[in-house]
């Protein structure tokens, strides 16, 4: 299980150099993409009961407070959670957010109706407890926005390096500390690099009643994207399945939209 670790983290540092200079308002073209993809499936409002894990810099909460949306964020880094603070006061805005790893923080039962996890869910060790933890937190109806890594995706958001996700983990873990140092350990190694089949039947077996794949959710948009030359051929392609496994296979990252 990852630990909380009070000192600096050499992940964590080169994280927040490279997003310290985003503005909010560039975040929030971020924020609607994802609500894009929650709102077809449950209305988000004023009394909308929200939990993103995993806050990285906290624009999702910080905009949500912004919107006038309830939104409590859980996120494992201390640094990430005192930038996240001072990250909102520059806008005029106090987030909801809390210390916590989603291994062992506990989130209540049928206690949201959203939850968020983007870019999350790699780093988390014992993954299908934190996934339990998800389900028996949302409410009946409630809605699950996640997206991680995809294994065979050719290059990778974690490491640049030509088939990195490909790699035995205990290969990446060295090449990850070779390059890194040690503490890339403590905080910031992907202990998992998904396939969108292992997760899917992770989702099915945990019981939830619908379950769209980054495929399904694309061809169920109304953006100008789906309805290209290149979005008519991802509507076909969804329908083969030998066709739509291999472009998921492929994916640059494993994305899905639950339904309790």
């Amino acid at each position: 299980m990852m630990e909380i670790y009070k000192g600096e983290l050499s992940d964590v540092t080169r994280y927040l150099e490279r997003h310290d200079q985003i503005p909010l308002e560039k975040m929030e073209v971020n924020f609607e993409l994802i609500m894009d993809k929650i709102t077809p499936f449950k209305a988000v409002d004023e009394h909308t009961e929200i939990l993103e894990i995993g806050v990285g810099t906290g624009w999702i909460p910080i905009i949500c407070k912004k919107k006038g949306l309830r939104c409590k964020g859980i996120e494992i880094s201390p640094q990430l959670v005192e930038y996240a603070y001072e990250y909102g006061r520059r806008y005029g805005i106090e987030p909801d957010i809390e210390l916590g790893n989603i291994e062992d923080t506990d989130i209540g039962e049928s206690r949201y109706d959203v939850i968020i996890a983007t870019s999350v869910f790699e780093h988390v060790e014992h993954w299908r407890e934190g996934l339990e933890k998800v389900y028996r937190a949302l409410r009946p109806g409630g809605v699950f926005f996640f997206f991680s890594t995809n294994r065979f995706s050719l290059r990778s958001g974690e490491f640049d390096f030509p088939l990195y996700g490909w790699l035995p983990n205990a290969w990446r873990y060295r090449l990850r500390v070779s390059r890194q140092g040690e503490d890339i350990m403590k905080l910031g190694i992907d202990f998992n690099q998904f396939t969108f089949r292992q997760l899917k039947r992770a989702f099915t077996k945990l019981g939830y009643t619908t379950i769209y794949d980054r495929l399904d959710l694309f061809c169920l948009g109304s953006s100008g994207a789906s309805k290209s030359a290149k979005g008519r051929i991802l509507r076909v392609v969804n329908h083969i399945p030998p066709l739509k496994h291999l472009a998921l296979l492929f994916a640059p990252g494993t994305q899905f939209v639950c339904i309790k």
